[in-house]
């Protein structure tokens, strides 16, 4: 048994090790947006259930020996593969939904290694069957799943931090062929045992009753919600926190630990421990949805509050899919239905949604269903029959009660936007505030996730009024206009939101913008009025700003702003070595550099300081309490120059501007090389400290 486990543990650990290298890989080409994290997971369970499906081909229609000879010539072939280093070719060329693309990127430099691996757990354990007469092989997949588990929990806190992305690559591929090796071994030693699970003219032989249809279905409905309700979670997280390898594999370890769990041993689920659970979780959920507020203590408890409620959700669908997992003759059948009720719910929640709801309305429809399969599972008792009348009656209604509870909690929620418009990039809204008694002026924002993206009065001419984090003392507005003194200037600006860095552009002025998102210019031109009010020579150029910036000649710029923001993320190949470099070329000797660092989570200072030093320039931090009017927010800003003579300018002498300061020891961000973990501020006391001791 000790080779069929090894090769199992070694193929599920290469398996989710390899998620959250090859998604940072990529994350840089589509944005920094946390969708991308969606359309991977979508990627690896349509890859395993690609996986399955070859196994359970494998098993049922070919005899022992062709199974060897089939499965190793295409391990053979999956060495060609190697490394698995994706090609500049799939960059994009323009913004729009990437989501195709980056399964085709995913496709052609994973897909057929991914594809065995996947398949490698059905496969040995009913090669197991063939050499154990008689044995359960269910442990072996909780095995499997705590290789899993303990790869992604390997990532953030050591894999991460201690290697570039190039040498994870290789590390990797080395990996993935020491894996060939043992599981041909394995399937050397499989083809010499009696055959338990053979060929379809056998089947029959075997006396364990085939599963029912209604059983199937429930199969892949449990999955399915379990997949959606994972998908879901880590999308409202990295959304509304930071697109980071943890954020990612904290929700799919608990996903994993739930198999294991359910899989280990029959006693480690019981209902009458998490049915009550569930009921619990299934309020933190209704509640977590809309509570991502601007306050720290509240996100330090909402985020492992989801977590834990994602966990307890995904004991009770699978546990109850363990509860009625079938005779081992059936083994592959029952995982091929597993994986498929996974890729239903990773086709929902990061192909269906973004084009099918204006808001997010995956999560609570996969809350809602959790809802309705605990009540469908308890439709009978252990013993199989079915409970009284009244019992099922109120089951039921509390169900729908839930589900229409969720669903009045969404239209009260979206019935303060005036509009909502969805896609890959994530969900924008329009809001329209009233002037108060007070004599304020309305005021017109919009909403990236739960974050302002800028806001415009309603009031006349309010399209030359700079508002928000653009105030008269920020960053962004001392710089300009000190840069401005001398004449008219060129600007650049990588993230155009609500368009109000456009109302600091003058006449004589040259600004362009740098978008990625194609449905933003539609909103900032027609529900917003800075952009088309702006008296500069103005104009959008659509795509990811530094992938836009590296296919332009010299923009000869004055000054180059970064305020390019997933939600509150900032896009991380924004700040690293090689970034800066294309900056300096498209700048005048000199020009300079703004970045907005105003974030709720993390702490951007020591990495923008870091990259000045790399590249021997000044810096200050410009911080604005953003008392100075009503409609201003607070911001924090830092300014870089190649001359410190820059800020000797008058509008830089005040307490609210400090230099900016490096930590000791950080690691300057590359390409190759970035650790977010670092800068993350708004964790548990004891995580953070763990993360940054």
């Amino acid at each position: 048994m000790l080779i069929y486990a090894a090769t199992i543990f070694l193929s599920a650990f290469l398996l989710f090790q390899v998620q959250p290298l090859i998604a940072k890989f990529i994350l840089p080409w589509f944005g920094g947006s946390a969708a991308v994290w969606s359309a991977a997971l979508l990627f690896f369970q349509l890859l395993l259930l690609a996986g399955y499906f070859y196994a359970h081909c494998l098993i049922r229609y070919l005899t022992p020996k062709r199974q060897l000879w089939v499965h190793l010539t295409v391990l053979a072939a999956s060495l060609a593969t190697l490394p698995i280093i994706p090609s500049a070719y799939w960059k994009p060329a323009a913004g729009g939904d990437p989501t195709l693309k980056i399964l085709l990127l995913l496709g052609a430099t994973i897909g057929l290694p991914y594809t065995l691996l996947s398949a490698t757990s059905p496969l040995l354990q009913a090669w197991y069957l063939r050499t154990h007469e008689g044995a359960i092989p269910y442990r072996l997949f909780a095995l499997s799943n705590f290789g899993s588990m303990l790869a992604l929990l390997s990532y953030p806190f050591m894999i991460e931090p201690q290697f570039a992305l190039s040498r994870q690559a290789i590390l990797w591929s080395m990996g993935y062929a020491a894996f060939v090796l043992v599981c041909g071994i394995a399937a050397w030693r499989s083809d010499r045992g009696t055959a338990v699970v053979q060929t379809a003219p056998e089947i029959g032989k075997i006396t364990g009753a085939p599963p029912k249809a209604s059983t199937m279905i429930l199969w892949v409905a449990l999955a399915a919600c379990a997949s959606s309700l994972l998908l879901a979670t880590t999308s409202h997280l990295t959304a509304n926190v930071a697109p980071i390898p943890l954020l990612w594999v904290v929700p799919l370890s608990l996903y994993l630990l739930s198999f294991i769990f359910c899989f280990e041993s029959g006693r480690l689920y019981q209902r009458w421990i998490f049915m009550p659970l569930l009921l619990v979780s299934l309020a933190l959920y209704a509640r977590g949805m809309v509570q991502f507020e601007d306050n720290a203590d509240v996100i330090k408890i909402l985020i492992p509050a989801l977590c834990g409620a994602l966990f307890v959700c995904c004991m009770v669908c699978h546990g109850e899919l363990a509860r009625r997992k079938p005779h081992p003759q059936y083994l592959t059948q029952f995982y091929l239905m597993v994986s498929i009720g996974g890729a239903v719910g990773g086709l929902f929640v990061a192909l269906a949604a973004p084009h099918l709801f204006h808001t997010y309305l995956e999560m609570p429809i996969a809350v809602a269903a959790c809802g309705l399969l605990a009540v469908c599972s308890l439709w009978h008792d252990d013993k199989g029959e079915l409970r009284p009348a009244w019992m099922r009656f109120a089951m039921m209604a509390a169900a729908a009660g839930f589900a229409a509870y969720l669903g009045r909690q969404q239209v009260d929620t979206n019935r303060y936007y005036s509009l909502s418009v969805r896609n890959f990039y994530g969900v924008l809204h329009v809001r329209d505030d009233p002037g108060g008694d007070d004599g304020s002026v309305g005021q017109r924002v919009l909403i990236h996730g739960t974050i302002n993206h800028g806001t415009e009065l309603k009031a006349p001419n309010s399209g030359r009024i700079p508002t928000s984090y653009f105030g008269i003392n920020s960053g962004i507005s001392r710089a300009i206009r000190a840069k401005g003194d001398s004449g008219p200037i060129r600007l650049g600006i990588l993230g155009l939101g609500a368009g109000v860095t456009a109302s600091l552009a003058r006449a004589g002025d040259t600004l362009h913008y740098y978008e990625i998102n194609p449905l933003i210019p539609q909103l900032a031109s027609t529900q917003f009025s800075f952009f088309p009010s702006c008296p500069a020579d103005k104009r959008i150029l659509m795509g990811d700003g530094r992938l836009v910036l590296e296919n332009l000649p010299s923009e000869n710029l004055d000054v180059l702003t970064m305020d390019a923001f997933s939600s509150d993320a900032v896009p991380v190949h924004l700040l690293t070595r090689e970034a800066y470099e294309i900056y300096r070329r498209h700048l005048k000797p000199d020009g300079i550099i703004i970045v907005n660092i105003s974030n709720r989570y993390l702490n951007l200072e020591p990495i923008v300081a870091q990259s000045a030093k790399e590249i021997g320039w000044s810096g200050v931090k410009v911080t604005d309490d953003g008392e100075a009017e009503a409609f201003y927010v607070a911001s924090t800003w830092v300014v870089l120059s190649p001359q410190a003579s820059f800020f000797k300018h008058p509008f830089f002498r005040d307490a609210a501007v400090t230099p900016i300061e490096t930590s000791p020891g950080f690691r300057p961000w590359t390409d190759d090389y970035s650790d977010i973990v670092q800068a993350v501020t708004s964790l548990p006391t004891w995580l953070f400290k763990f993360l940054n001791r």
